[in-house]
């Protein structure tokens, strides 16, 4: 019983120091930033299609086809450094 007490103990953090979070706001902030860079790339993308007979040239526009998938790729590239990225610590509340 003297040991399932002390794995207890050994797990808990000390008082004194705080849990922190993985991930900072600004990480979040970032994270939500790059979302929003990947649905804008996908929604420039999106558009009608060719109906039947009729040859729609926007299927091969500019916006579609460069600029979308530039916007997409770069949303999803931006990802790593904001996951990866760490904020600057506070020496005074490291004590």
């Amino acid at each position: 019983m003297a040991q399932l007490t002390k794995k207890n103990e050994a797990a808990k953090p000390a008082n004194n120091q705080k849990e922190s979070m993985p991930l900072g706001k600004i990480n979040y902030i970032m994270i939500a930033a790059c979302i929003i860079l990947i649905a804008l790339g996908f929604f420039l993308m999106s558009g009608s299609s060719n109906e039947g007979s009729t040859f729609n040239n926007d299927v091969f526009s500019n916006t579609r086809t460069v600029v979308a998938p530039f916007i997409t790729f770069l949303g999803f590239i931006l990802m790593v450094p904001a996951i990866i990225f760490r904020g600057k610590k506070n020496t005074a509340t490291q004590e």
